[in-house]
């Protein structure tokens, strides 16, 4: 396993051992020993899995203190342009961006520490997602930031994804006053 840390520190892309030969592929997506021996060394209470058509963006999203949650996600079948935002204010990378793809040929996670809105852009038609999770879901400290805020400047790379009503009204970044 390779870890590699980001331009957003504590953001991590972990790159698993993968042995292939002519049955498939084997690999190990989650293994505590190794993650903690690399620095990932966070406890994982929930699984949460979603299945998207292409063009389908979630995001951007996090739980505010004291549930935010921590992530460590992957692409199962399919692909997505992984987009995570660090809104720790003491930050030196404070309302930066990290864009990442990850898809099921690299294999490749992320590992997105708590005080990071996070979303993805499904680049394939029925891409499965999955994430683990340092913390429960807590509907009442979920929010959201406008995905396409001009303020964080990300290029999603598309004009009209397809976004649910709730994340059409996420919160600009310059009037946003994070809790991290």
């Amino acid at each position: 396993m390779k870890v590699t840390e980001s331009p957003l520190k504590g953001l991590q892309i972990i790159q698993p051992d993968v042995f292939e030969d002519n049955r498939g592929y084997f690999f190990e997506s989650y293994n505590f020993e190794k993650f903690h021996s690399n620095g990932v060394s966070f406890q994982f209470v929930q699984d949460n899995q979603s299945l998207s058509q292409k063009g389908v963006l979630r995001g951007l999203h996090f739980q505010n203190p004291p549930f935010a949650q921590g992530k460590l996600v992957r692409v199962i079948k399919g692909s997505v342009l992984d987009i995570s935002v660090d809104i720790r204010k003491d930050s030196k990378t404070y309302g930066q961006h990290f864009a990442f793809e990850l898809n099921e040929e690299n294999k490749s996670m992320l590992f997105i520490p708590p005080g990071f809105a996070h979303g993805f852009l499904t680049l394939a038609d029925n891409t499965i997602f999955f994430y683990k999770c340092t913390n429960y879901y807590n509907k009442a400290s979920e929010d959201t930031l406008l995905w396409n805020d001009n303020t964080m400047n990300i290029d999603w790379k598309i004009e009209n994804p397809i976004i649910s009503e709730k994340d059409k009204e996420g919160k600009a970044f310059h009037s946003f006053v994070s809790l991290f």
